[in-house]
C-alpha cells in the first residue's frame, strides 16, 4: 500500500474508532465538543500496523536511538514502532515514562531499559497519541532530559491544534504530527 493510501486508510480507522463529538474534559482541563481516544485505533491490528508504519516513515531518517513518551498513550505506539523498525532493518528501541515512579520494585520513572542501559547521550523522539497543549509530552521531555538524552523531536499522531505548537516552539523543540484535528472536523 502506498504511503498516501496508508494515510487515508488510517484516517478512516481513526475517524471510525477513535474520534467523537460530545462535551468532554481534556487532560489539559479544557472543555471541548470533540474528542480523540486513540486507544481503540492503537490496539486494533490494522490501526496499530498503519500507525507504526507511518510513524516509522516519518522518523526513519532522523537517526534515532529511542522512541518513547508518557504512559499510557505512548506505550502502544512506542512498542509497535520498535517492532516495525526491527522488521525494516533499522531498530529503534522503545521506553516509556511513568507519570509517577512506582512505589515498589526498582521505583523507575523510565521503563523499558535493560539493567545498566541508559538514555545518556541518546537521540530520542517523544511520541504521543493526541496532543492538546503539549503539557503531557513536556513531562516526558523533562524526564528523559534529566536522564541525559537529547530530545530531537516531539511527534504526535493527532494534534488538536490548541497550543502544542507554541508550547514546543517556546521550549525549542521541533514538533510534528501525522494528522491535525481540523482534518477530522471538516467532515
Amino acid at each position: 500500500m502506498s504511503k498516501s493510501a496508508s494515510r487515508a486508510r488510517l484516517f478512516e480507522i481513526i475517524r471510525r474508532r477513535s474520534f467523537g463529538r460530545g462535551e468532554v474534559t481534556l487532560a489539559s482541563g479544557r472543555k471541548s465538543d470533540f474528542y480523540f481516544n486513540l486507544k481503540p485505533t492503537m490496539l486494533d491490528p490494522e490501526g496499530a500496523t498503519l500507525l507504526a508504519e507511518l510513524t516509522y516513515e516519518a522518523l526513519k531518517d532522523d537517526q534515532l536511538d529511542f522512541i518513547g513518551g508518557l504512559e499510557m498513550g505512548a506505550v502502544p505506539l512506542a512498542g509497535a514502532l520498535a517492532q516495525i523498525s526491527w522488521i525494516k532493518g533499522h531498530p529503534i528501541a522503545a521506553f516509556f515514562v511513568r507519570k509517577k515512579p512506582k512505589e515498589h520494585g526498582a521505583r523507575l520513572a523510565i521503563e523499558g531499559l535493560a539493567k545498566g542501559e541508559t538514555l545518556e547521550g541518546k537521540r530520542v523522539v517523544i511520541v504521543e497519541d493526541v496532543t492538546t497543549t503539549g503539557g503531557s509530552a513536556l513531562k516526558a521531555v523533562e524526564s528523559v532530559r534529566e536522564a541525559g538524552a537529547e530530545v530531537v523531536l516531539v511527534l504526535t499522531m493527532v494534534d488538536r491544534e490548541e497550543g502544542a505548537n507554541d508550547t514546543f516552539g517556546a521550549a525549542g523543540l521541533p514538533f510534528r504530527s501525522l494528522y491535525k484535528a481540523s482534518e477530522f472536523l471538516k467532515g
